[in-house]
């Protein structure tokens, strides 16, 4: 008798996980749900971040904004440069064919590991306004460069603070 009991709650558990694992998102979406976190911080929920008011011509004048700068030992996107990321993924939403790569970078202070993941959640942060924004999947790749790839040669704040960005490079346009 207990016997079947418990096989009786172990088949309900087990429906309820393969349910739950049905009902789970794709994984760019489910990262946009919880936007408060790191990478766009200021920006709710599928708020306002749509591209839908941007006019063309306004559109290509933000577009010419590639790099972005982030402050130091952080992914967070300044609120101000949303509105750049948001014309890159309005041409992109009105481009289906064409591709980007966002390349991730760091200063060179901290370990290569280190610097390698800081500058991939950086280029994560610019990919998921754009998804946001739009953009889809096959759009967009990734990569970090760490600090392998610098804008700026010298061991001070000022060539420090241009090496700590995300740029967007137009593969196929």
């Amino acid at each position: 008798m207990k016997l079947g009991l418990c096989l009786k709650l172990g088949l309900v558990t087990l429906v309820s996980v393969v349910m739950i694992g049905c009902a789970s998102k794709p994984k760019h979406e489910a990262d946009m749900e919880d936007m408060s976190g790191e990478g766009i911080s200021g920006v709710g929920p599928y708020g306002t971040f749509t591209g839908s008011d941007l006019t063309p011509e306004e559109a290509e004048a933000l577009r010419q904004q590639r790099v972005f700068y982030f402050t130091y030992d952080s992914s967070s996107l300044p609120p101000e440069d949303l509105r750049a990321i948001e014309a890159h993924a309005y041409y992109l939403v009105h481009h289906p064919h064409a591709r980007v790569r966002i390349e991730g970078s760091t200063d060179s202070r901290g370990s290569r590991e280190y610097n390698i993941a800081l500058g991939e959640r950086r280029a994560q942060a610019v990919a998921r306004a754009m998804f946001l924004a739009g953009a889809q999947n096959d759009q967009v790749a990734i990569v970090s460069y760490g600090s392998e790839k610098p804008a700026v040669q010298g061991m001070n704040e000022e060539a420090w603070r241009y090496n700590r960005r995300a740029e967007i490079v137009y593969e196929a346009e």
